[in-house]
């Protein structure tokens, strides 16, 4: 069975809590470019300003990092959309704004797939909320995934589904149903220990998500992926049930010294020794063209 493999080589952490990460659109293509070498058919990226060391989604500095990889790979690559901690305030954005840079990337085919997460979730360490703290809200208002899922269905890109929490599977389900002509979602499964969200990496908590997928959503390809969480142990019950990976420094428990490289290259030893085999970018694209 081919098995897609996705890394995130990022995430909105700064070098701060990823030392390893890389930053400038330079670091970016060249970490993607060699992850893609190594077995990986998906890219997902974050942009940064490297004067500030923040998270700044200006389309343009996408269309670098995404046309630089296309210049030597056919691999899938996408961006992600504001994220609290980032140079613009998402909680403080319009749905049009939010999509903006999603929007100008569509128009100029550079969107194959783009984030357009179906819910709102408190993100919250455990050892912030041993210190009283109770973290960040990740809100994704109705208006903004509505505003998401009409832009791929008006551009043909397939939205991506971060399922922070089992609801976010129905919703999402539910308004991609709503929306004429939106191509399928990609279902990725949020395990964390680091964060107080959703499941933590346990396969009863991978079945359960797989049942309620194959409740609302009957064939919709799915991934384990996650934040500040290790899902070695997932891949080989994700593989023998039909899905994918997603691995990367953006998911990695905070402080990694594992580069995302080498990520990649455990992820296809595990993904291997499951029975599988990493799918190329002309394999992900076939099924989901088809779905």
């Amino acid at each position: 069975m081919a098995t897609w493999l996705e890394v995130a080589l990022n995430g909105p952490w700064t070098r701060a809590k990823q030392p390893l990460m890389p930053i400038t659109v330079e670091e970016v293509v060249a970490e993607g470019l060699a992850c893609i070498d190594a077995g990986a058919a998906i890219i997902h990226v974050h942009a940064y300003d490297p004067d500030s060391g923040r998270q700044d989604d200006d389309w343009q500095t996408y269309a670098r990092i995404i046309e630089g990889i296309r210049a030597k790979s056919d691999a899938m690559v996408y961006p992600t959309i504001p994220f609290p901690g980032g140079l613009g305030d998402p909680n403080g954005m319009s749905a049009v704004q939010r999509f903006s840079h999603a929007e100008e990337l569509a128009k100029r085919g550079l969107l194959e797939c783009g984030v357009v997460d179906p819910g709102s979730t408190q993100i919250a360490g455990f050892e912030e909320i041993a210190d009283g703290e109770t973290g960040f809200l990740y809100a994704n208002p109705g208006d903004h995934i509505q505003q998401g899922l009409r832009l791929a269905a008006q551009y043909k890109f397939h939205p991506g589904y971060a399922i922070y929490e089992p609801g976010f599977t129905r919703l999402g389900a539910a308004l991609h149903k709503a929306t004429p002509g939106c191509p399928v979602p990609i279902y990725r499964f949020m395990f964390s220990d680091g964060f107080a969200f959703g499941f933590p990496p346990q396969g009863w908590a991978l079945q359960a998500h797989c049942k309620l997928l194959d409740h609302v959503a009957p064939q919709a390809p799915w991934m384990i992926a996650g934040l500040r969480v290790d899902i070695t142990s997932l891949i080989a019950p994700a593989v023998r049930a039909g899905g994918h990976v997603r691995v990367g420094l953006e998911d990695a428990p905070w402080q990694s010294q594992i580069s995302n490289l080498d990520l990649t290259r455990q992820a296809i030893k595990e993904i291997e020794a499951a029975g599988g085999t990493p799918a190329s970018p002309a394999q992900v694209r076939s099924v989901l063209n088809r779905a």
